[in-house]
């Protein structure tokens, strides 16, 4: 099994930055392809970004390509999501979630997930 554990969320304005961080424990990191998914209140959950387990493919939703960054650090067993220019679309509870090597931007092709940490932005 893989356990996850997401931080760096918090309030900012518009035009600021926050750098996410997901913790796994629990199996061989680098065999794990690593997605982040956001859900804001009334909305299905959606697809930010996703690493396969080696790094080498990465996959971002069109929301947030340019502005967002997902890095994956083997040594660390930490994957980060890196959000620059956030706008108040972006507000939302940020979860991470872990499957098999190969990387996908679909929610329910994921097998492990973390409790989420909110990331709200203000006008």
């Amino acid at each position: 099994q893989v356990q996850l554990v997401e931080s760096g969320g918090g309030l900012v304005q518009a035009g600021g930055s926050l750098r996410l961080s997901c913790a796994a424990s629990g199996r061989t990191f680098s065999s794990v392809a690593m997605g982040w998914f956001r859900q804001a209140p009334g909305k299905e959950r959606e697809f930010v970004a996703a690493i396969s387990g080696g790094g080498g493919r990465i996959y971002y939703a069109d929301s947030v390509k340019g502005r967002f960054t997902i890095s994956r650090d083997n040594a660390k067993n930490t994957v980060h999501l890196q959000m620059n220019s956030l706008k108040p679309e972006d507000t939302a509870v940020y979860s991470c979630a872990a499957r098999s090597y190969v990387a996908s931007t679909r929610a329910p092709e994921y097998i492990y997930w973390g409790q989420g940490t909110q990331v709200t932005v203000s006008s």
